[in-house]
């Protein structure tokens, strides 16, 4: 039986679409849009996907809740089922007229085993890699799924290094494996090294040793590495850092020489769209699963400083058309 003390700590937020502005009629007056969060607020990619969502709905109207499910701090079998039954409860008695299902585990608790081919839409957006993994899509399903670019961020690194040695350094959580996993089959390549954190500490000695071992890194999502701190990683990667590293995902551009990141935004706005075209009476089956296109070019110099002079000199014209330099 799953305990109303753990139900409890899932947070259920709610916000006029409309606020600020008391009495402003909207196109969508009256409809109601429900945001399954799989994560928690302050989680960067989470509060990215609801800002796009809110970019989109914030004037139409609509009333949106938002439920989050807290899965990347709460990550046992148990916390997860609580979860999905708070989000089943909430959809209950809301009633919205679509759903948007933001990452992984809102579609594997959620619309999988409760919503699949049923009469509420839904929109999932942030599914890493493949949604067929979920059955996707259902006659009321669409959404799209989230890919780095992964091609385009080693054909930076390999103009820093002759060698083609990858490692691959990540927490130990479901996402991050089924990451490492997507990227040697999408673009037909092997790590030569993987390794999985499951602290702070044990990151710190598995980046260390990774260094002797490769001649370039990706390092992977951090979320979920007990005792992280951003302050204390980000210096320790300038003073340990060996070989170009580099990250995907766009919190962590500050531990990696170039971050080539997917944005967060494009994924809830594409995700609020998309709900209002449903609402507006196209069917999801209708609307083709999409992937995204936005990329960000980030260089970090001061890991540049510490790889030597060299490195910097190699970054080049790459330095002249970044997004964001780190200094």
């Amino acid at each position: 039986m799953i305990s109303r003390k753990i139900l409890g700590a899932v947070s259920v937020l709610v916000f006029a679409a409309a606020a600020g502005q008391a009495g402003a009629a909207g196109k969508y007056d009256g409809k109601k849009v429900l945001v399954i969060d799989s994560y928690h607020e302050g989680y960067a990619w989470s509060d990215g996907t609801v800002a796009g969502v809110r970019s989109v709905l914030d004037s139409s109207g609509a009333e949106v809740r938002i439920v989050r499910m807290d899965t990347k701090r709460k990550k046992t079998d148990e916390d997860k089922l609580a979860a999905a039954e708070m989000v089943r409860r909430t959809i209950e008695s809301f009633g919205p007229d679509v759903v948007i299902a933001s990452d992984d585990n809102a579609s594997k608790f959620v619309i999988m085993p409760y919503y699949k081919d049923a009469a509420l839409p839904f929109v999932f957006c942030g599914v890493n890699w493949d949604a067929s993994g979920y059955g996707f899509p259902y006659k009321n399903v669409t959404g799209m799924v989230e890919v780095a670019a992964v091609d385009e961020l080693f054909a930076f690194l390999e103009r820093l290094t002759d060698g083609r040695r990858v490692g691959y350094l990540a927490a130990e959580v479901f996402t991050a494996h089924k990451e490492q996993e997507n990227i040697e089959k999408t673009f037909g390549m092997k790590f030569a090294e993987t390794r999985y954190a499951t602290n702070m500490a044990e990151w710190q000695a598995q980046y260390r040793e990774l260094q002797g071992k490769v001649d370039m890194l990706l390092v992977g999502n951090s979320a979920g590495t007990d005792g992280w701190d951003d302050d204390v990683a980000a210096r320790f990667v300038e003073r340990n850092s060996k070989v170009p590293s580099g990250g995907i995902h766009e919190h962590m551009s500050r531990f990696v020489l170039i971050g080539y990141t997917k944005l967060a935004e494009e994924q809830g706005e594409w995700a609020a769209k998309t709900a209002l075209r449903i609402i507006d009476g196209t069917s999801p089956s209708a609307i083709p699963i999409a992937r995204n296109t936005q990329g960000r070019l980030v260089i970090n110099a001061r890991i540049a400083e510490g790889l030597g002079g060299s490195t910097t000199a190699a970054l080049g014209d790459m330095l002249q058309s970044a997004d964001e330099v780190i200094e």
